[in-house]
């Protein structure tokens, strides 16, 4: 049972983020069902705005978004030497899930792992499952929660500590990063962006790169809060892949 943040095993967590874009370039792609679909789904949302300005925000709902890379980060001791690997999957979204579901079987498949994200409970997990289900992939144990009571979900999240029980409270990772003295991820793209980059730029090299920053940051967050010292840039490994 754990009773602390400092009684976690760092090697039992898996950091991750997501990186989302609205499943077409543009409103235009849509089908006539569809954009009725979207009228529908944001009528109360967008206000004055028009459905099709609004468009560019479809990312954030798994309905209309998808992903186009998930970021990983995990913590291994080599030679007595802390060390936080990181990699990241891109390419077709049903690659991407695959793989990401391939590596959970594989290392985190157990009661006693965790998934670990800033936010992760309102939006990372629940996207990545609702993707899964709508490829008609298997959703891996740790992302089920039929069943399962609140306090057995396999999640951590650096927000809901950061809420200290105040639930009406809303921080962003860069906010959190900021006041705890975490080198900032927000050095180049913000998610805003990256539909831009996605559909317009191409470069899904430099989503990757934004996405493990976002990683990193969950992870040195969770050492602030147990209390240890950072990670250092000799501490970070990157996996590199042969993915466009």
């Amino acid at each position: 049972m754990i009773t602390s943040l400092t009684s976690l095993k760092l090697s039992h967590i898996l950091f991750l983020d997501i990186e989302t874009v609205p499943l077409y370039s543009s409103y235009k792609q849509l089908s006539p069902l569809e954009q009725n679909l979207w009228e529908d789904k944001t009528r109360y949302i967008r206000q004055d705005v028009s459905a099709e300005d609004y468009y560019e925000r479809a990312g954030i709902w798994a309905e209309f978004g998808k992903i186009v890379c998930i970021s990983v980060g995990y913590f291994l001791l080599k030679n007595e030497k802390r060390q936080f690997r990181v990699r990241s999957f891109t390419g077709e979204e049903r690659n991407i899930l695959q793989e990401f579901s391939h590596l959970i079987s594989q290392f985190f498949n157990g009661k006693q792992y965790l998934l670990a994200a800033h936010n992760g409970r309102e939006f990372d997990f629940p996207f990545i499952a609702r993707r899964m289900l709508i490829h008609q992939l298997p959703i891996p144990n740790i992302l089920q929660l039929f069943g399962k009571k609140p306090w057995e979900f396999a999640f951590l999240d650096t927000l809901d500590l950061w809420k200290f029980g105040d639930y009406k409270h809303y921080t962003s990772l860069n906010l959190l990063a900021y006041i705890l003295g975490v080198p900032s991820p927000k050095d180049d793209i913000s998610g805003a962006q990256v539909r831009q980059v996605y559909y317009e730029e191409g470069d899904i090299a430099r989503i990757a790169q934004y996405c493990q920053k976002d990683t990193i940051t969950v992870a040195q967050i969770l050492l602030r809060m147990r209390g240890e010292p950072l990670l250092t840039d000799e501490e970070i490994y990157v996996i590199e892949t042969d993915k466009n």
